[in-house]
């Protein structure tokens, strides 16, 4: 099978490496991981996607339990649909990396992946490892269980397949052979070089109760997660959704619920639980060698905190730091070191943060950094060193409540690419060059400043990530992170260049320079037999922030069936070093801006294509790449608002296009719906996309009555068999056969038809291996002097990939003829 695929620091202070603008400092968070401080448990739960994790429970475990909690996604969500934009593959896996980000800024976990790539839905695990490379993905699973060391592995679902969806099997399947892996030297031993063997106590499954499906039963070990949390003023129930809201491309905002509320789990492996999660587990300082005399320490500064005061316990937490240095188990040490002096640093009243001038730097650059120092409470604590700037073997004091700022550069050394998109990678995981990075839900290597300080006595070392701060007139101060760019990117206009003769295209080139007095030469690549005109071209001086666009004409080549990618080069500078960057930034309101690199790339299509028609009316659904893909034909396509639907002359349009799940999320289309129709009736031409079949705000969609079903066909090499040939979708204006069905990807189609009235002809036939033929994923019918089509195949993921047939198979639906042939 072949598919294609296309910064924040939790509420209370999780223990990462990763750098970090100034961490929350209200008596919450310091009162919270205070608490978390006497603490020496771990809790990893693990599924397949973003969405998949149980955030109350989540939120319980870190700041109820205030164990060390974190998710295990084997994916990043690049598979699924997008209810917010049109970002599709990788692209969309960016967008739901950050919103589990986001999602556990609010519920206290810490958030890890592997490098498996979500292709969509699968009906067994096998499929799914097949594609994910199951020793290297079980691999990252052993590599994150061994750095975060679980007493408790928790997974979403069972290896026996109630989860449904292959992906979701897959993924206890994993967890549940590296339980064991994780502890066997003789497995993955290169990665022993870094971490140790590591057992935990149990693996649970969190059983469930949702759909059709129900795991739970009275007798299995349960848990109360649904109690208030006074500090916090509000229960786990609520703190879940506020968490789950921020799945906004899967429309996953959640009502706060409140009151008791019990998690369910089978034990999988290891000992069961009989009365508490972590039965069997010491979770107290005694936990290791000499922690019995800092429990007693860390009790009496819990004892004698004042919130009005906490830097009057500081002097006592750099004693405790002290004593927990000289631990001999380096992971408690470690982790314990880490919050603590985070910990320390709020309650001494530090704040610190690192700011570049501008948000964006060329390869190579140095950046002008501003960096600022506070000290709420007193001038006890001395800042030693900023960056590179030593102030003296003791420090320069910092005076009270007074900001003191600090000036220096660093060198833009690495092009900001998520490290897991900096190579190029197969169908099912990603490529990455560092195995030391794996898990990271972001760049490890992010540009940060380092800061040491003397505090009571006692040397602390921080990093803080570099960021760009600015105001906003109308939301008061932004932070986005910074951008390290190539000197020069270019972008191509279009994802696809498609050639239905001999006549050559105009390709726009747009072209950006990130360096002052940048020099150098474009020029477009393309396979053997197509001509571009002209050869090179040269710029000279371009400065930062200057935008140009150069046109290049290519010619196809006398092959009328070929297809290749379309590659623009940029050489910069003396050494004319060649970058083919291009440069796409994903902006949304709840998470922070996506910035990225992609290959300067488009794809070359040659095809036999007719077109009958001209203008078309689009009505925009879920966000998909099909309007851009039918304007690159060569259609008219205007974007249909709801005035003009229930007011406008829609006889002008040849016809009219409803796009992916619109009638689950423009609830207006219930009125509009008879206005439509009567478009039909009158000799109107309407194309229907997929639905989901949940939600739907009108079940009228067509003249004639018929079912949205959850039914799909996930091979996209799934036999093709044609039920009605005479069909004027297969024949009008393209003769449509099998061979138009070949290199699909992910998937033929999702949320077929099913109980059609009889009036509806059926025109296709498919099914995946082992199941049942389906017959709706494509039908139409007449109706008054027009016609009216339902199609489930999944358009949306072949146009914009520039899949032949699939466009050819389109047009025909596009192209209502005036005799049926």
């Amino acid at each position: 099978m072949k598919r294609i695929v296309l910064l924040f620091i939790s509420l209370f202070i999780i223990f990462e490496a990763t750098a970090q603008t100034n961490p929350p400092a209200d008596m919450v968070t310091i009162e919270q991981n205070l608490k978390k401080l006497d603490v020496l448990g771990s809790v990893l739960y693990v599924a397949a996607h973003p969405d998949d994790e149980n955030t109350r429970l989540l939120g319980y475990l870190a700041q109820e339990k205030h164990y060390r909690a974190g998710y295990l996604s084997m994916t990043r969500g690049d598979g699924g649909q997008n209810l917010i934009g049109n970002e599709q593959g990788e692209l969309l896996g960016l967008v739901r990396t950050q919103e589990l980000l986001a999602a556990r800024k609010v519920d206290g976990a810490e958030q890890f992946f592997t490098r498996a790539i979500d292709f969509g839905f699968s009906k067994g695990p096998q499929e799914t490892l097949d594609f994910w490379n199951k020793e290297k993905v079980l691999g990252d699973v052993v590599w994150v269980i061994r750095k975060f060391r679980p007493d408790v592995i928790i997974c979403r679902f069972p290896t026996t397949g109630e989860g449904g969806h292959g992906n979701h099997t897959a993924s206890a399947i994993l967890a549940q052979e590296a339980f064991a892996a994780a502890a066997d030297p003789k497995r993955y031993p290169e990665q022993l070089k870094y971490v140790q063997v590591w057992q935990a106590k149990r693996l649970l499954w969190n059983t469930f109760n949702f759909g059709n499906t129900n795991t739970i039963s009275p007798d299995q070990f349960k848990i109360n997660v649904g109690v208030y949390n006074p500090l916090l003023g509000k229960g786990y129930g609520e703190l879940a959704a506020e968490s789950r809201s921020n799945h906004k491309t899967q429309g996953f905002g959640s009502a706060r619920q409140r009151g008791d509320a019990f998690e369910y789990f089978k034990t999988i492996l290891g000992d069961a639980p009989k009365d508490d999660l972590m039965d069997g587990v010491n979770t107290t300082w005694s936990r290791v060698k000499g922690g019995e005399a800092i429990g007693k320490d860390v009790e009496a500064i819990q004892k004698n905190f004042d919130p009005d005061h906490p830097d009057r316990s500081v002097a006592d937490m750099v004693k405790v730091y002290s004593e927990v240095e000289k631990l001999g188990d380096t992971y408690w040490r470690e982790q314990k070191t880490r919050g603590l002096a985070d910990l320390i640093a709020a309650s001494a009243g530090l704040w610190f943060e690192s700011y570049a001038n501008e948000q964006a730097y060329s390869l190579g650059d140095s950046i002008d950094v501003r960096s600022q120092v506070l000290c709420r409470y007193n001038d006890r604590s001395k800042v030693n060193v900023v960056d590179g700037m030593n102030f003296g073997g003791g420090g320069k004091s910092i005076p009270v409540n007074e900001v003191q700022t600090f000036n220096s550069k660093v060198l833009a050394a690495k092009i900001t690419q998520p490290y897991w998109l900096r190579q190029t990678h197969g169908v099912g995981s990603y490529t990455i060059d560092d195995d030391q990075m794996v898990g990271s839900p972001e760049n490890p290597d992010l540009p940060a400043i380092k800061y040491t300080f003397t505090i009571e006595g006692k040397v602390f070392e921080y990093d803080r990530q570099l960021v760009y701060k600015y105001v906003d007139p109308a939301k008061g101060e932004i932070y986005q992170p910074v951008e390290i760019t190539p000197p020069v990117t270019a972008n191509i206009e279009n994802r696809a260049y498609i050639f239905n003769s001999q006549q050559p295209q105009t390709v726009e080139l747009k072209l950006k320079s990130f360096k002052n007095a940048a020099s150098g030469m474009i020029k477009l690549s393309a396979p053997v037999g197509w001509k571009i005109s002209p050869e090179s071209v040269g710029f000279t001086n371009k400065n930062k922030g200057d935008e140009w666009e150069q046109n290049f004409t290519i010619t196809p080549s006398a092959n009328r069936s070929q297809t290749g990618v379309l590659e623009a080069e940029v050489s910069v500078g003396n050494d004319r070093k060649v970058y083919n960057n291009s440069i796409l930034s994903i902006n949304y309101s709840h998470i922070p801006n996506i910035t990225l690199f992609p290959p300067a790339q488009a794809k070359l299509l040659q095809l036999d294509l007719k077109i009958a028609g001209k203008k078309i009316g689009y009505i925009n659904g879920a966000g998909d790449l099909v309007p851009d893909a039918l304007k690159q034909v060569g259609y008219d396509v205007s974007e249909l608002n709801e005035n003009e639907i229930l007011n406008g002359d829609l006889s002008v349009y040849d016809a009219i296009v409803v796009g992916v799940r619109a009638y689950n999320v423009d609830k207006r289309l219930a009125i509009d719906q008879p206005k439509l129709l009567e478009y039909v009736k009158n000799g109107g031409n309407l194309l229907v996309q997929y639905n989901n079949s949940s939600g739907l705000v009108t079940k009228e969609i067509g003249p004639y009555p018929f079912k949205v079903v959850n039914e799909r066909v996930t091979d996209e090499n799934a036999k093709i068999t044609i039920l009605d040939p005479n069909n004027a979708v297969l024949n009008y204006p393209n003769k449509i056969s099998r061979s138009d069905f070949d290199g699909w990807i992910q998937e033929r189609g999702l949320y077929f038809t099913k109980d059609a009235d009889p009036q509806y002809q059926k025109v296709l036939r498919m099914a995946d291996p082992g199941e049942g033929p389906k017959d709706g994923a494509l039908i139409t019918t007449q109706y008054g002097k027009g016609r009216f089509i339902y199609t489930s195949l999944a358009f949306f993921r072949q146009l914009p990939a520039g899949v032949p047939g699939a466009y050819r198979l389109f047009i025909n639906m596009l192209s209502k003829p005036r005799i049926n042939p």
